[in-house]
């Protein structure tokens, strides 16, 4: 099995891009969404963390985000508890898929946390600025001091673009991106079955 991570700046279309090789993907952030609503072990651990910001079951994310605006260390506090459960997650859907060809790890931590394997394809997104601001102004809960928070939490991006396989050029229209992931995926499966791996 080929397991291909997806990295990249927040808002650059990592999910995106992510979907277009056609494969299992693991999504970090929807995962994160249904922990927050379904998981009362998380809200336990949350609100005796932090008392003053968590009340009440599912987890809001207006009480998160003004726990991380109060204190930029609950955002620790808040990744400490969350991680290991996505992590438990992500372990469970490489199991469930492991007889596959390729499985997709979109997953924006997936350096910091070490959930990366040394023979992991490694794919950075790389977007314009422009674009990347339209991306995040669509979403619901766009907030720029949380974008500030998680973007400092995240390794230097030209680090992450220097540890990657490939880089993938997100600023074309669908079509296009369809026809360039292809090739890649085409390309990562002919390498992989002439190499050591």
């Amino acid at each position: 099995m080929i397991r291909i991570g997806i990295m990249g700046s927040i808002g650059s279309g990592k999910t995106f891009v992510a979907k277009l090789f056609k494969y299992p993907v693991f999504i970090a952030d929807n995962e994160v969404r249904n922990i927050y609503k379904n998981s009362k072990v998380c809200f336990k651990r949350l609100k005796k963390k932090l008392p003053d910001y968590i009340t009440t079951f599912p987890v809001k994310k207006s009480e998160l985000i003004n726990a991380i605006n109060n204190d930029k260390k609950n955002l620790n506090i808040i990744s400490s508890i969350v991680h290991p459960l996505v992590r438990k997650k992500m372990q469970n859907f490489i199991k469930k898929n492991k007889n596959g060809k390729i499985v997709v790890l979109d997953v924006p931590l997936l350096i910091e946390n070490k959930l990366n394997k040394k023979n992991d394809v490694l794919i950075f997104v790389k977007s314009s600025k422009s674009k990347i601001l339209a991306r995040l102004r669509r979403r619901k809960a766009f907030n720029k001091q949380i974008f500030k928070s998680l973007k400092e939490n995240q390794i230097v991006l030209s680090k992450k673009k220097k540890l990657a396989n490939y880089i993938v050029d997100n600023n074309f229209p669908l079509n296009i991106m369809k026809k360039k992931i292809n090739l890649l995926k085409q390309k990562i499966i002919y390498e992989r079955s002439h190499s050591r791996y």
